[in-house]
């Protein structure tokens, strides 16, 4: 195929804006499924991991193409939450042009700015598509006003401001020029072809061969997939490369198999040509960030540059009296093998060793809890500690990663907003009504502060709040933010919880666990109502005798205990506590377990 009846488009923009399920629909109405196929039926189709369909999220950015018109379109699903932008900036590389997808209700978002930022520093082709534009407080010309002014706030050069924009109700498969819709996306695939350029490609072919490894994948039967676009010249099976490591070390190797993209599946070809989006097996050593290159003098394209983490959690094996019960992975020798697999594909992460364990620094805690949630899935316990902000020294100063904030709340929630702001010191930048009543606020906050807000807000507003922060910079440190909590209700005996005893703990606070599960001494089984911890048995049975009251004869009437996710665990955490992670269990608790030592390291600090 001609690199000119190539097209390679990423798709980007704000969470829950409308991506994955665009992306559906060029899959469908392409022909790329049989009428009989199951994935025509199916949404999402792109979303393949578990936790991508629970959350409603993408978290890894997926490649597809699709044939139209007698042209070829790579596509490239990327994520649209900020913790995983490291997947965005990875595989922008690949891309020549970029479809904007923007909510007609909600408008630009942070992440919005975020992605478009990226995307027009690698002077990539925007097309902007109106998704949504059904919804009943849709405000269709408002918003064509406020990506006008992004445009404007984020374009390197004049050409960048020329860009086309089209509307779209992506769930019924409808798009067109205007808003009178047509009843399938012929115009998305036009745009496409007519608007985003054909790949940049090095025509000095006579140099050799280049490929930018911008992602990795892997098959119980073909190993290792090195993934990327061929900036230079073919690449053939069988042919001897070299792979040129980013710390410039170069190693000989051989393409053993060439597969490029077709729907949801791959098709072996012989030869891959200059602009096309290929995955090689055979190169077993490749990172991303490394070039294949062939020829006798092979150059190394620049290497993929990503934004620094913010946030660390300390990871190590399991030190609980429970360990090894229900876990398959639970030495430090395998948690530090899946680790090290991690990092070959997950490049936003960092590693380093921490006594037993390890501290990984990631983009946010949903980037970190993602990792922990899989690995606890692969089988693997662990145990992980308090997230921290992540610094850095400038010119002599200790500075501190801040976030732009933007939270959404109903108008009898601004004040429980406005509140847990205040605390957490963050500064308001604006406040205005929304087109639906709602109050839309932006801050400027520390990320230390910014942990366990999310869930502060989803108690306080009853489950309504909708917010997104993405990474603003640095400032210096005034002052570190301490998170405050009650103190923790604290098992001082080893055994299983008791109906009996839970009914006698749970006025002196609320229950994280129900009766007949296995506790020991130094675990966390509640919140104090108090400041301070207090250590309680929560294994005491009922003695039996031949004494028989009115009140005892009664039944015991327990509150629901509440059952805390991962992600509110991590919150729930201070720097004395540790998160137990088994693939059965979520348990809580204090680092030193014996009350006895633990008071007295307490009065020592």
């Amino acid at each position: 195929m001609n690199k000119d009846k190539i097209r390679n488009v990423a798709i980007i923009a704000h969470v829950d804006h409308g991506k994955t399920t665009l992306v559906d629909g060029l899959l469908k109405q392409s022909h790329t499924f049989r009428d009989n196929q199951a994935e025509m039926s199916q949404t999402l189709i792109m979303d393949s991991m578990d936790q991508e369909h629970e959350r409603g999220i993408t978290i890894t950015a997926k490649q597809t193409a699709v044939f139209y018109d007698g042209y070829k379109i790579n596509i490239i699903d990327t994520p649209g939450h900020a913790d995983f932008s490291g997947e965005v900036e990875r595989t922008l590389n690949m891309a020549d042009g970029v479809l904007l997808i923007v909510d007609a209700q909600e408008g630009p978002m942070p992440q919005t700015k975020f992605v478009l930022q990226k995307a027009l520093d690698l002077k990539l082709k925007p097309v902007v598509v109106i998704n949504k534009i059904d919804k009943p407080a849709a405000r269709i010309e408002e918003v064509e006003g406020e990506i006008a002014d992004l445009f404007l706030e984020l374009a390197t050069d004049e050409a960048q401001l020329n860009y086309p924009i089209y509307y779209a109700i992506a769930r019924e498969g409808k798009a067109g020029q205007t808003t009178q819709l047509d009843d399938d996306l012929h115009v998305i695939f036009d745009s496409i072809i007519h608007d985003i350029p054909a790949p940049k490609v090095d025509e000095a072919a006579s140099k050799g061969a280049q490929l930018l490894v911008a992602a990795l994948a892997a098959d119980n039967y073909l190993g290792k997939y090195a993934i990327g676009k061929i900036f230079r010249g073919k690449l053939k099976k069988g042919q001897q490369i070299k792979l040129m490591a980013a710390s410039g070390e170069i190693k000989p190797a051989k393409i053993d198999r060439i597969f490029t993209y077709r729907g949801l599946g791959k098709e072996e070809t012989e030869e891959a040509i200059a602009g096309d989006i290929v995955a090689l097996t055979g190169v077993t050593d490749a990172n991303i960030g490394d070039t294949i290159a062939t020829g006798d003098n092979p150059e190394a394209l620049p290497t993929i540059e990503l934004e620094p983490p913010t946030l660390s959690i300390y990871i190590g094996p399991n030190t609980s009296p429970l360990k090894g019960k229900e876990g398959e992975f639970t030495t430090s020798r395998q948690i530090a093998e899946r680790l090290e697999r991690e990092l070959e594909t997950n490049i936003a992460l960092k590693i380093v060793p921490d006594g037993l364990g390890y501290k990984v620094s990631g983009r946010g805690e949903l980037h970190l809890s993602v990792l922990i949630e899989t690995m606890r899935r692969e089988g693997y316990e662990l145990e992980a500690g308090r997230p921290e902000v992540v610094y850095r020294e400038k010119d002599g100063q200790l500075e501190e990663p801040v976030e732009n904030l933007t939270i959404e709340v109903d108008s009898e929630f601004v004040g429980a907003v406005s509140q847990e702001m205040g605390v957490r010191k963050a500064e308001l930048k604006s406040q205005e009504l929304t087109s639906t009543g709602a109050t839309r606020f932006t801050y400027e906050i520390t990320t230390a502060a910014l942990i366990g807000l999310r869930n502060n807000l989803l108690t306080a507003t009853k489950g309504t709040v909708i917010m997104s922060s993405i990474p603003y910079g640095y400032r210096p440190v005034e002052s570190k933010y301490k998170p405050e909590r009650n103190g923790a209700l604290i098992s001082f005996e080893t055994g299983v919880s008791t109906a009996y005893a839970l009914d006698a703990a749970q006025v002196r606070g609320t229950l994280y666990i129900p009766p007949q599960v296995p506790v020991y001494q130094g675990m966390i089984v509640g919140l104090s109502n108090k400041k301070e911890d207090i250590d309680i048995n929560v294994c005491r049975e009922k003695q039996l005798t031949n004494m028989r009251t009115h009140a005892s004869d009664g039944a015991i009437q327990l509150t629901p205990y509440t059952q805390l996710s991962l992600e509110q665990c991590l919150d729930f955490l201070l720097d004395d506590e540790l998160l137990e992670v088994t693939p059965q269990s979520l348990r809580l608790r204090k680092r030193q377990l014996d009350p006895i030592k633990r008071k007295r390291e307490a009065r020592a600090a």
